[in-house]
């Protein structure tokens, strides 16, 4: 199968007229990789980054499978109940390896495969609708959470819950599937008091580095995409990656490269760009990996540090005419990385209509996808010529082996990234306060009310 490659020229230094990164400090750091890369081998013989075990779970893609084939069939919508890590994943592999408009396509054109929604926010202004416009009988709800106490994702269950016992009464539980913790937690606790059908998650994996879990897999499976090959990508990937020469290893040259632009170069902002609408809810899911797992306040050693890039999604051509030229005239604080495909799939030809306008005429005889791909090669070498760092992941094709590669060197990657700051890539003690604040706004038993006000004096405009 075809390989995804990483074209770095436009990070260093001798492409960006003296601005980027020094080769010298690129050759520091390759010196330096490979204990790196014992610190992750560590790691991972210890059971502490289980993500790198997904690609060869085969158990529970049998399970999985059996489910698509089987009961899985008598829905003909999938909605997924998540926020976060159980969520964005689906989203990508969605929005990348399904039909454009997938959900409004005739089951014919679906092949009679079930839609799928993924309700990530608990907004219920869309929320409402869409329960209001759905078959209830035909739905099967996926409950993804592996503690179960996941606040926005439980008021969905219990809003769900309540609804499909008023249309269906005891029924209700034929529709639902929970996926979560093996042993523990709230969700795995009603599982088994209601006898509703689970899929686990494994213990030692988190959720936003669970795409390649039954998280993802399961709505995958059910919507026809090929999950036996996002896996074989994905296992190839890891293959790639457990050289501990950084320049043949994709996701730590990727991670090494944004360290060394982040602490070097003062680029702070790294910009994950498609020119592909299929590729965009990658580079969404991507901001949630690299900036919930980086920034962190304190490093392993109990140093405070506070680190941790910003990522940013764009999208080309859109972005073109919206933050680009921040990017090339702005401040030199941003590395952009773009997403293209090497073999996009059929183009769409531009018509020759109107010979004598110049404006429109060149445009004759070439393709939509044509163009795109000119207005990415164009944008990453006027970034260059202006001093601005970037790279190129090039995938194949978008199809399910390519879409694995890219999601496990991004994943990986991450991982190289936490032991360069010398963080845990793997906890996000930052979001818990916010949390606890929610309980006790909420009333749950054990988190006292807190008393939230403005500063004082405070200071609100109010039109008065």
């Amino acid at each position: 199968m075809a390989r995804l490659v990483l074209d770095y020229t436009a990070m260093m230094a001798p492409r960006l007229g003296g601005r980027g990164i020094r080769p010298e400090d690129l050759d520091a750091a390759t010196a330096g990789f490979a204990a790196v890369q014992h610190d992750v081998d560590a790691r991972r013989a210890a059971g502490r980054l289980a993500f790198f075990d997904l690609p060869r779970e085969r158990e529970v893609v049998d399970r999985i499978r059996a489910f698509a084939d089987g009961l899985g069939q008598a829905f003909d919508t999938i909605v997924v109940l998540g926020i976060g890590g159980s969520a964005l994943g689906t989203t990508a592999l969605r929005h990348a390896l399904c039909t454009s408009g997938w959900n409004e396509l005739h089951e014919d054109d679906r092949d009679y495969f079930p839609r799928l929604y993924v309700l990530d926010n608990i907004d219920p202004a869309t929320i409402t609708p869409l329960l209001d416009r759905l078959d209830l009988n035909r739905t099967l709800f996926n409950v993804v959470s592996k503690s179960g106490t996941t606040a926005e994702t439980m008021a969905q269950f219990l809003v769900l819950r309540d609804r499909m016992r008023a249309s269906l009464g005891d029924g209700w539980r034929g529709h639902f599937l929970f996926t979560t913790d093996p042993e523990k937690g709230v969700l795995r606790a009603l599982a088994d008091a209601e006898g509703v059908p689970t899929l686990p998650i494994p213990p030692g994996v988190g959720g936003r580095f669970s795409v390649l879990s039954a998280v993802g897999l399961l709505p995958a499976a059910l919507v026809g995409i090929d999950i036996d090959g996002l896996l074989a990508g994905a296992a190839e990937m890891d293959e790639r990656c457990r050289t501990p020469e950084l320049t043949r290893n994709p996701a730590a040259l990727f991670a090494v490269l944004q360290h060394l632009a982040d602490t070097k170069a003062d680029a702070r902002i790294h910009v994950m760009m498609p020119y592909s609408d299929r590729l965009y809810a990658c580079a969404d899911w991507f901001r949630q990996l690299w900036a919930e797992s980086l920034g962190k306040r304190t490093a392993l050693d109990g140093r405070e540090v506070f680190v941790g890039p910003t990522p940013v999604a764009a999208i080309g051509a859109t972005d073109q005419h919206s933050q680009v030229q921040l990017y090339i005239e702005g401040p030199f604080d941003k590395t952009i990385t773009f997403l293209a495909v090497r073999d996009p799939g059929p183009d769409l030809a531009i018509p020759a209509a109107y010979p004598d306008v110049d404006a429109l005429a060149y445009l004759a005889g070439h393709g939509l996808g044509e163009l795109l791909e000119a207005e990415r090669v164009a944008t990453a070498a006027a970034l260059a010529d202006a001093g601005r760092m970037n790279m190129t992941i090039e995938l194949p094709a978008i199809d399910e082996h390519a879409i694995g590669q890219l999601l496990m060197m991004l994943q990986i990657a991450t991982v190289y990234a936490g032991a360069l700051y010398g963080v845990d890539p793997l906890d996000q003690p930052g979001v818990e306060h916010g949390k606890r604040l929610t309980y006790g706004l909420m009333g749950r038993p054990g988190h006292a009310r807190p008393e939230i006000r403005p500063s004082d004096p405070a200071r609100i405009c109010d039109g008065t």
